[in-house]
């Protein structure tokens, strides 16, 4: 069973950088679809980003151009780079692995203007 830790969420500035890490314990990882969601106060979650085993990614209209997801197979780690970050991207981040369907505790990420 894969389990999964957010982490890297923060207090960031518009405009400014900030990178998620989601580190995944259990031997099926990289065979694993990882992806990241997000749910913003009062908001339904949404999809964000995710990476297929074979480094495929796919990503949201809305973070598209700024945020860039990766994985490391080797540290067992996904990686979610995010840009000119911007007040509405404020959500709490969490990672998921597709199959099987496992989620993270997730890592808040606030920014300000």
């Amino acid at each position: 069973q894969v389990q999964l830790v957010e982490s890297g969420g923060g207090l960031v500035q518009a405009g400014g950088s900030l990178r998620l890490s989601c580190a995944a314990s259990g031997s099926t990882f990289s065979d694993n679809r990882i992806g990241w969601f997000r749910q913003a106060p009062g908001k339904q979650r949404e999809f964000v980003a995710d990476v297929s085993s074979s480094g495929y990614t796919n990503y949201a209209d809305s973070v598209k151009g700024r945020f860039t997801i990766s994985r490391d197979n080797a540290k067992n780690t996904v990686y979610l780079q995010m840009n000119s970050l911007r007040p509405d991207d404020t959500a709490v981040y969490y990672c998921r692995s597709y199959g099987p369907n496992v989620w993270g505790q997730g890592t808040l990420v606030t920014v300000y203007s």
